[in-house]
Order: C-alpha cells, then sequence, then structure tokens
C-alpha cells in the first residue's frame, strides 16, 4: 500500500524509517524548526525524511564537484566513525574518527595537520572542535545535524537522527552512492556493492 506514495526518494520511505533516520530529539533549536515534521506523544521531535532526502542528494552533489582526497569526514561520536572510515576509503577521502585533534586543521606543524577543501561533520556539537577549525580557515561544511543542533557554522545541513547507528550508515550508505553517481564511478544503483549492514558501527 505504502508502493504508491514512493514519490522521488533516494530510497522507499521505509528504508529511512526503518533506520531511524527521522527520529530527532526531545529538544529542538530554532535553527532546524524548519525540518521538523512533528512532534511524537513521547516529546521526541520527528524529521521529516522527504527533506533529509533532498538534502543528501543535494549535499552529494555538492562535494562530489571537490577531488575526494580533499574531502575531510570527522566523527567524534562513535557510532559515526565506522560508517566515516568507509566513507572516506571506498571514495579516497580524509577522515578524522574520534578525537580531533586541536590545530588539525590550523596548525602545520601537526603531524596530523590537513588541508582539506570541503569538511562533512557528523554532530556539529561533538564536532565542534573540527567546526570551530573549519570556520577558522574558511572551508564550507555539511553537516548531519539533529532536531538540537545549532547549525549557524554548517553551509548544508542533512537534517537527520545523527545518534543513531543505523540512521548514520544509512546516510553515510546513501552520500557514498549518490557521490559515486556524480562522479560517473556509478551508473546504476543495482551495481552499488555496499549495504546499510556494512557501514552500521557494532555495539
Amino acid at each position: 500500500m505504502s508502493e504508491v506514495v514512493k514519490s522521488d526518494l533516494l530510497v522507499p520511505e521505509d528504508v529511512y524509517l526503518t533506520s531511524g533516520v527521522h527520529i530527532g530529539t526531545q529538544q529542538k533549536s530554532a535553527d532546524m524548526k524548519q525540518f521538523i515534521f512533528k512532534v511524537r506523544n513521547d516529546g521526541l521531535y520527528v524529521l521529516d525524511v522527504k527533506q533529509t532526502d533532498e538534502r543528501i542528494l543535494a549535499a552529494a552533489k555538492f562535494l562530489a564537484r571537490y577531488p575526494m582526497d580533499r574531502i575531510l569526514v570527522v566523527s567524534a561520536r562513535q557510532y559515526g566513525q565506522k560508517p566515516a572510515k568507509l566513507f572516506a576509503k571506498t571514495l579516497g577521502a580524509k577522515v578524522f574518527a574520534g578525537r580531533f585533534v586541536p590545530g588539525t586543521l590550523t596548525n602545520p606543524a601537526l603531524p596530523e595537520f590537513v588541508e582539506p577543501d570541503v569538511m562533512l561533520v557528523t554532530d556539529p556539537s561533538a564536532d565542534q572542535q573540527a567546526v570551530a577549525e573549519a570556520l577558522n580557515v574558511g572551508i564550507p561544511m555539511v553537516g548531519m545535524c539533529d532536531a538540537n543542533n545549532e547549525t549557524r557554522n554548517i553551509d548544508l545541513v542533512i537534517p537527520t537522527n545523527n545518534k543513531g547507528r543505523r540512521a548514520l550508515a544509512c546516510v553515510f550508505w546513501l552520500l557514498i552512492r549518490e557521490i559515486m553517481k556524480e562522479k560517473g564511478v556509478l551508473h546504476d544503483d543495482a551495481d552499488y556493492m555496499l549495504s546499510i549492514d556494512d557501514l552500521e558501527a557494532s555495539l
């Protein structure tokens, strides 16, 4: 019955819903109000998956304009680290998973020092050090933002549950696929070898 409502999403809506991409937090920021679909009886804010879907595609098109080795993916959040690493490995991007070393973007004397052209963060609040440095050096940022995130420093917001294992795996999985399509490396979704399970962090 839900087949009729598929519209033009990147994946059937069920994929987003079963991955929990739409499940927000119990707080919402003014910044994220436009992406909120409704509030549940238990007080959780529900994100609008159609907007999430549009933003994943927009982010993929945006990131695909850069050389892959000039993209830095950052995830301090534990559940974002596996999908972030796989994103980097599959596409040839740089990754910083775990604690972000202060000065990574600003101090050339550090062994970790990198000069990306663009940055993708899993959670602007957990990755605030990286966000502050990217702001400092003036590189654009794509950010996965939950209902409670402040987005003022994020150039392109992907509204999503950025705390759930499956949700993060799903968003990264789609980003990889859509970037590969934009780059002309992948011509058909059927040829895409990764699954959401591949990207999901283990407990």
